[in-house]
């Protein structure tokens, strides 16, 4: 099939239809020539507008705990099992409000509360109880957590305590996972996804793309991602971190990474897609208006949880400057 075809196809099927693209249709858009890119991200974009609408959802996240995780996700600066910089911390309840309130002041409707942990002890989730009591009783946003592998009375009570949202990455295609993680399956995340989903809380999920993988598993993974129908799929664009087992490799060419966004949005034509980690380094400036016109309906703001993001400001003109409206609070409850 020519890329003409494969374009002309998706057209009809997605755009028009709504019916998100197939593994096998996504990898022949990874595969298309640069020249054909900015014909991939126009397509993407209307798909965005058709199926998502203009406005772009805003979010803010802070580290709980940073640092010192046992587990040995092969791009993380928080395993306490690599050589990296990051040392174990753990943030205290007033500062977690006032980062709420930081983050509502750039007109946010989401807040993640993050912790590097395989999954949380009941220590971690009295101080997330603790925060989620203190931030509702001050700020006026929705609170999202990302804490690790589940068990079905932790889901439960972070439900029971008024989580919007709850990210777990699958990282990557399943095929791949045993080359990025070894201390747990790719298994063990889906089912706390699927557990998240059957109590009602919204599932955040996506993973981090440019770690070795290769296009067909990439098309794989958004295969993936199009079973679980998440809410919501951050996407992640490596960012070599020192002393991790990736940390030699290089970073995505910002024309692949345009590519894999529009690719991973007609596979995902309903989905919030959002900015997250490494598009700074991987996309640029330029980047972020490229990708808004590409398939991103939703960022993050400010830094993330050991890396430094965009300013929220820079974020919140560019929306501005193309006319798209930050999503109101009301509008995601």
């Amino acid at each position: 099939m020519t890329a003409s075809d494969v374009l002309a196809e998706l057209r009809e099927s997605v755009l028009e239809r709504g019916v998100p693209a197939r593994p096998d249709q996504v990898l022949e858009l990874l595969r298309l020539p640069d020249s054909r890119v900015e014909e991939l991200l126009e397509l993407a974009h209307r798909v965005r507008m058709r199926w998502c609408g203009p406005e772009v959802e805003v979010e803010g996240i802070v580290s709980l705990k940073t640092g010192g995780c046992p587990e040995d996700c092969h791009f993380c600066s928080q395993s306490g099992l690599f050589a990296s910089p990051v040392r174990s911390a753990w943030l205290d309840i007033p500062m977690l409000v006032e980062a709420a309130k930081q983050t509502a002041k750039t007109g946010a409707t989401e807040f993640c509360i993050v912790a590097a942990v395989r999954g949380p002890d009941e220590r971690l989730m009295s101080q997330v109880a603790a925060g989620i009591t203190a931030i509702k009783d001050e700020v006026d946003i929705n609170i999202a957590c990302s804490l690790g592998m589940l068990t079905a009375s932790q889901v439960d009570a972070l439900a029971a305590m008024g989580v919007h949202r709850y990210n777990h990455n699958l990282e990557t295609a399943r095929s791949y996972f045993p080359e990025v993680v070894t201390t747990h399956t790719w298994e063990e995340r889906w089912d706390t996804l699927r557990m998240v989903r059957d109590a009602g809380m919204e599932v955040c999920c996506g993973g981090i793309l440019g770690m070795g993988e290769t296009l067909e598993q990439r098309a794989e993974f958004a295969g993936q991602l199009a079973e679980l129908e998440p809410d919501e799929v951050p996407m992640n664009f490596l960012n070599p971190r020192p002393g991790t087992p990736f940390g030699e490799l290089e970073p995505m060419d910002g024309a692949e990474a345009l590519r894999t966004v529009a690719a991973f949005r007609l596979a995902l034509p309903r989905t919030v897609l959002r900015f997250a980690g490494g598009r700074e380094i991987t996309l640029g400036d330029l980047g972020a208006r490229r990708g808004l016109l590409g398939g991103i309906n939703a960022v993050i703001v400010g830094n993330y949880l050991t890396t430094l993001g965009r300013p929220a400001e820079a974020d919140l003109d560019l929306l501005d400057e193309l006319s798209m409206p930050v999503k109101a609070l009301n509008q995601t409850l």
